[in-house]
């Protein structure tokens, strides 16, 4: 009885390569099936040529639909919602630098001033548009130069 069975599944698996196929394919298909992989591509590279196209355009162009889909078209660039924080310059006042960057990163002296002499430098990752706006006017008050990216 398992044999059967497995000839049951086999059955199964192989009905779906079986898809009605026009008659005038047929002997082509037959062709392309009994043709070697170098013979394949040599058609294919013929094929190219005759035709100037290219059988990676497809791929390509798959890849390419989801990010030209949705609610933004072409032209438009979909805007962030997350962005890091990177300090360009310091200006004039490093130590009003250094306390805000203390402020904005909640860590201790020694790691901000470090994040303050290594500028540019990332500060803060994953900051939500309105919060990261608010902190590029805090360090430009102060003198600083922030890059939202």
């Amino acid at each position: 009885m398992a044999k059967k069975e497995t000839d049951k599944k086999e059955e199964r698996v192989a009905k779906p390569e079986e898809k009605a196929m026009p008659k005038k394919f047929q002997k082509l298909i037959t062709e392309i099936e009994s043709m070697t992989v170098l013979e394949l591509a040599e058609l294919v590279k013929v094929l190219e040529d005759k035709f100037g196209v290219s059988a990676q355009a497809p791929v390509a162009l798959a890849a390419a639909m989801p990010q030209a889909g949705g609610a933004s078209t072409a032209g438009q660039a979909e805007e962030k919602s997350s962005y890091n924080l990177e300090l360009k310059t310091t200006g004039e006042s490093k130590i009003a630098v250094i306390k805000l960057v203390r402020d904005v990163t909640g860590q201790g002296l020694k790691e901000a001033k470090d994040l303050v002499e290594a500028a540019p430098k990332v500060i803060k990752e994953g900051v939500a548009k309105e919060e990261a706006e608010k902190i590029k006017k805090q360090f430009e008050e102060v003198g600083a130069m922030l890059e939202l990216k």
